[in-house]
Formats: C-alpha cells, sequence, structure tokens
C-alpha cells in the first residue's frame, strides 16, 4: 500500500487520549524519548546523515514526506519525496517554530496542549499562521549545550512523523529502538542501511 500509514508499523492512534491498545496518552514516554535522544555533538555532517537516513527510509517504504533539518538561526537540510507539497513545508515550519519556541517536542506539545484548531492558547500569543500543534517537531538536544535545533517531519500521521525521528535517532545513537518506543508498539521493520 503505497505510502499509507496502514502499513506503516508504528501504532496509530486513535485519540490523543487513549492509543488502539487503550494505553494512556504517551507524553511520559515522549519525555523520556527527549531526555534520552541526546547528541555528542550536531553540525553539517550530522544533519545530513541523519536526514540522508530518514529521507532513504521513506523512499524505500513510499512515504511521502518532507524532512527538514535546522539550528535555531538557519536551515540545514531539507528534502522531500515524490507527492509531497508547498503545504507540507507550512507544516514543518510550524512544527519547527513550536520547538524553537518550547524546546520540547510538538509531539509532547501536542498531548499535553490538545486543542480542536491545533493552535496554542491565546495567552500565549501564539499566531497559528507560525505556530502548530501537531506531531513530527523533535528538539537537537546536543550534551552540555541543550537545545540547538529540531528535526521536523510532516507528510504522515503526527505521531508517525514524530516515530520516524525518534527510529532515526535511535539508530544514529545506537539506541535500541524497542527501548524508546511508545507502550505496545511493535517495531518490525529496521531503518534501511
Amino acid at each position: 500500500m503505497r505510502g499509507t500509514v496502514d502499513s506503516f508499523p508504528f501504532t496509530r492512534f486513535k485519540s490523543r487520549r487513549r492509543s488502539v491498545y487503550g494505553v494512556e496518552q504517551p507524553s511520559c514516554e515522549v519525555l523520556e524519548q527527549e531526555r534520552r535522544l541526546v547528541l555528542e555533538r550536531f553540525d553539517e555532517g550530522v544533519a545530513f546523515e541523519i536526514g540522508c537516513a530518514i529521507h532513504k527510509r521513506a523512499s524505500v517504504e513510499a512515504f511521502e514526506i518532507v524532512v527538514d533539518i535546522r539550528t535555531f538561526d538557519r536551515q540545514l537540510i531539507f528534502a522531500s519525496t515524490a507527492g509531497t507539497s508547498v503545504d507540507n513545508t507550512g507544516w514543518v515550519r510550524r512544527k519547527a517554530n513550536a520547538v524553537r519556541h518550547f524546546l520540547q517536542s510538538s509531539y509532547r506539545l501536542t498531548l499535553e496542549h490538545q486543542s480542536g484548531d491545533r493552535s496554542f492558547a491565546k495567552e500565549w500569543a501564539l499566531d497559528v499562521s507560525d505556530y502548530v500543534l501537531a506531531g513530527g517537531g523533535f528538539p537537537v538536544s546536543v550534551k552540555n549545550a541543550g537545545v540547538v535545533g529540531s528535526i521536523t517531519v510532516s507528510g504522515l500521521e503526527e505521531d508517525l512523523d514524530h516515530a520516524i525521528i525518534v527510529d532515526a535517532l535511535c539508530d544514529w545513537l545506537r539506541i535500541p529502538r524497542d527501548e524508546l518506543a511508545f507502550h505496545g508498539q511493535g517495531r518490525r521493520y529496521p531503518m534501511t542501511s
């Protein structure tokens, strides 16, 4: 099933509160992913390798996605697979802005601040044209430096956009994917080399 989430090996959440396995929302698990997925260093070469791994996987598995990796002052890599549109570019920009503003994953933000229209609470004064509550933006954290940028994916369901990034970082850091998978999430397909 070309490019459909049905062919994707991860849990699809029926709602943001309960997964298909009946497990409470995984914001604590996302927090653990953020805590453990910390790089020793981050530069253009690291961004390129992680971005290429995500793009290669998307190409092999026929996922229609865009991947954007950036520091907070500039874009380091942007790549897309066939079937994406300018809309995906807008989504990655808005997700990356949310990561930059809150220094946490956009999926955790979405789980913790659910909003039907995907906007942030009015008291935060974050314009919906620049910020969105949608999974798929993940902070790039560097040991002894903190959050320095983001990796963002758009094109699949938000938990799957998030999971692709988590898998790529697990592979880069040589952390077994199962250690950071959502409860009940069977990860059957390894990242292609």
